[in-house]
């Protein structure tokens, strides 16, 4: 019987007459894409042609995009309803605001559109957040002004904030927003959606390992005066964190030390950045490729978890990070007497576990005289 429905799937996608009116008004660049996408949605088959055949004409293209490129987990499941809400609540951005409105397809389609980020629960967020986040950025006209319009006020509307003892690291929107709590990965996830929704173009970037073997970490990147520059959770401007320094000190010549960006669309290479991407990056490594002290931690996730084959498609951002870390570190010339310092501060003797770093003010004093330092409040990597 299942030789029978793919032969009948085979059958009507390579007829003529049923090619030529099944992918009316989209480019012929798509066509045997999502000829393919079809035959891997399987008994789904019929949820993915209704939604590109119902999704209007000007929309056709971009549902043609995410058809294309959608991975087999969200071809075999998602329904015409999820789908076509999604396309339709993105081009409603990009009619309303200037900023999406003036973006290239390329840019709109791979950061705008997308219904997902990494290996998230598929939720039906778009709406709700378009509808959201839309009072935030109704006056604005700027994009670094609209960003921050959405950056500034998010964890207070969506009432999450950031805790590890959140139930899972890649939590949706509707997920985070039910625990109240998200690590750096699901407050990411939230605050691209977020900008996503009200149509600015949004990515999540992260390390698998930072260099110094202190852990890892995500955030989030914007599409600004025709570049990524990257912007956190809790923000304090573009292009500006606690965690530069570690991004700057990557290893461009070891995979498990890169910057990662997300690209819905397939790049040629993974993002390693995001769930079970370690594991996946150690498959191609191998055991030498891995440092021993986390081999151990590997074997047992593959022995004890369901590991999806790679799907994440990821961009090698690693020497921009480089670059601006350099270039931050030319504004920050040090006397002879000065010297740079770094402080985590633990609330027990564990150093090893990332639950027991605080987030807090550090005062400098020297002998009963307090030193006016930058001593914004640094949040834990996991």
């Amino acid at each position: 019987m299942k030789k029978l429905f793919i032969f009948l799937i085979t059958f009507y996608l390579i007829s003529p007459c049923q090619s030529q009116s099944k992918y009316n008004d989209i480019p012929n660049r798509y066509h045997s894409l999502l000829d393919s996408s079809l035959i891997k949605a399987g008994s789904n088959t019929q949820e993915i042609l209704k939604a590109l055949n119902n999704v209007p004409k000007l929309q056709k293209e971009g549902m043609a995009f995410l058809i294309s490129y959608m991975p087999k987990r969200d071809l075999t499941t998602l329904s015409a309803e999820f789908i076509l809400e999604n396309v339709e609540y993105a081009y409603k951005a990009r009619e309303k605001y200037p900023w999406c409105k003036a973006l290239p397809d390329s840019i709109f389609f791979n950061e705008v559109l997308p219904y997902s980020n990494v290996t998230e629960t598929r939720d039906p967020w778009r709406k709700d957040f378009y509808e959201r986040f839309a009072k935030y950025v109704e006056n604005e006209t700027n994009l670094k002004d609209a960003i921050f319009a959405i950056a500034n006020p998010i964890n207070k509307e969506v009432n999450v904030e950031y805790n590890v003892e959140r139930s899972i690291v890649d939590a949706s929107p509707k997920e985070a927003m039910e625990e109240q709590m998200a690590t750096c990965t699901g407050l990411s996830i939230l605050l691209t959606d977020a900008f996503r929704a009200v149509g600015i173009p949004s990515r999540l970037a992260g390390t698998p390992m930072w260099t110094n073997m202190r852990g890892n970490h995500t955030w989030t990147e914007v599409w600004i005066d025709n570049e990524w520059k990257f912007i956190e959770y809790y923000p304090k401007d573009l292009n500006k964190s606690w965690f530069l320094a570690d991004a700057g000190k990557a290893d461009p010549n070891n995979p498990i030390h890169w910057i990662y960006a997300v690209s819905y669309k397939p790049t040629g290479q993974y993002y390693h950045a995001s769930k079970y991407g370690f594991i996946h990056l150690y498959d191609e490594l191998g055991p030498d490729g891995i440092p021993k002290e986390f081999q151990e931690y590997i074997e047992w996730e593959k022995e004890n978890s369901e590991i999806d084959e790679p799907y994440i498609h990821g961009v090698n951002v690693t020497q921009r990070y480089i670059d601006l870390y350099r270039k931050s570190l030319d504004n920050k010339k040090l006397n002879d007497d000065e010297m740079l310092a770094g402080f985590v501060i633990f609330k027990d003797n564990d150093l090893t576990n990332s639950s027991s770093r605080m987030d807090c003010r550090v005062d400098v004093f020297k002998g009963d005289k307090k030193l006016i330092l930058d001593s914004r409040p640094v949040p834990p990597t996991i």
